[in-house]
């Protein structure tokens, strides 16, 4: 049995409460942050996007996926190493797992990259 219950009301955290005076011994109960939400990756992709448009990096166009791991690493101050076949490899940049408070800590980060760069982000609405 897998039950995910989101903490936005006092009935909400009942039924939590409920479940897991119910659960057979053994089981786990995790409390996180949500990860980040669909409006948040959505603007994660449209920022990503008019930073790869928009920006030349060493004499290079980066693609957003590409964006999305230089900016990652930038603020997750990742470990890069050689890899196997030569080049280098951003070792744990991820933002699958990245919580609503991270991701939103990323687009600062990405709003601020692009401010220096000159970016003009088409995506401004809050997320």
């Amino acid at each position: 049995m897998v039950s995910v219950i989101r903490l936005t009301s006092p009935a909400a955290r009942q039924a939590a409460m409920r479940q897991i005076s119910q659960a057979p011994e053994g089981y786990v109960c995790i409390v996180k942050e949500a990860t980040r939400s669909l409006e948040q990756n959505a603007r994660l992709w449209a920022m990503l996007t008019d930073v790869s448009n928009q920006v030349d990096w060493y004499g290079q166009t980066l693609t957003p996926e590409e964006w999305k791991c230089v900016l990652t690493a930038a603020m997750k101050k990742q470990k890069v190493v050689p890899g196997i076949d030569g080049g280098f490899v951003v070792v744990g940049a991820r933002t699958s797992k990245m919580g609503v408070r991270e991701m939103g800590e990323l687009m600062d980060l990405i709003e601020a990259f692009g401010a220096q760069q000159g970016v003009r982000f088409s995506a401004r609405e809050a997320a």
